[in-house]
């Protein structure tokens, strides 16, 4: 049952048999992808409790407010989870969400149409699955970092480049397809650059799930993922890395997981 802070540290120290059952810092990884939150919360709301007391999965009511200055009332999964597929900064603040996309007056349910299915877009082309394209509807990179990251690896590996979409088995969103940031056709492996991004709304919450939505779809067509994970990002596949930034010694890593998936034989007939 959700309850207040103060009550819920209160029981915690009651079966801890502890003042203070969560020493400072202790969930201080779990929290570190998050930066918006780390900045809309203040123990001064919260009976001087610490976020990094607190665990993500711990079922309690805090207090958080905006970088308007709305306070408001969430648990840890109701924050982490709050972005979805939203990119605005008032995302993570229930009532600037509401003023930046008011909810639109319905229709009388008698009169309401039944929803249709979305239809699929219909320019995947008519591909095997697993086949890699050249999509039209892929977005452009997302950052420079991820371009040269791209560029790095082409002048590293003896690929085929200019590819940027997969055609899957079962829709993901509106297509048949899906755009991972970069494809290696000859060794079939996707490699994703995931970093929290300038609000920390990208790849936590709902966002991940979406992820690892990808990533099994990927899997399915027969095709393995290494995903970058910057910004304190946990991993989430067996090959993705940790990193804090790009150089030359992370594309060697890159370049050793790549021989874990393929073996150093095949992988290193591509090296240029």
């Amino acid at each position: 049952m959700v309850e207040r802070v103060e009550a819920w540290w209160a029981r915690r120290q009651f079966s801890r048999g502890a003042d203070v059952p969560y020493a400072v810092g202790t969930y201080r990884e779990a929290w570190a992808p998050y930066p918006m939150l780390i900045r809309q919360y203040h123990p001064d709301l919260n009976a001087g409790i610490v976020l990094t007391q607190i665990p993500p999965a711990a079922d309690v009511l805090l207090l958080w407010q905006c970088d308007m200055g709305h306070t408001f009332a969430a648990t840890p999964a109701e924050q982490r989870s709050r972005p979805g597929r939203e990119r605005r900064r008032s995302a993570w603040c229930p009532e600037c969400a509401q003023r930046a996309k008011p909810p639109r007056v319905r229709a009388a349910a008698a009169s309401r149409p039944r929803p249709k299915a979305k239809p699929l877009c219909p320019k995947t082309p008519a591909l095997a699955v697993g086949e890699p394209f050249v999509s039209a509807c892929a977005p452009k990179p997302a950052s420079a970092v991820e371009a040269q990251l791209r560029q790095d690896l082409f002048a590293r590996l003896d690929v085929t480049p200019g590819l940027n979409a997969v055609k899957v088995a079962r829709p993901f969103f509106d297509h048949v397809e899906v755009w991972p940031d970069i494809l290696l056709p000859e060794l079939r492996v996707a490699i994703e650059y995931d970093s929290t991004g300038r609000h920390g709304l990208e790849h936590v919450g709902d966002r991940e799930k979406a992820d690892l939505r990808k990533d099994r779809a990927l899997r399915a067509a027969r095709w393995e993922v290494v995903r970058i994970r910057t910004g304190k990002l946990e991993k989430l596949g067996p090959y993705d890395l940790q990193l804090s930034s790009l150089s030359r010694r992370s594309l060697d890593r890159i370049v050793d997981v790549l021989r874990g998936i393929r073996g150093p034989l095949l992988v290193d007939a591509y090296l240029l």
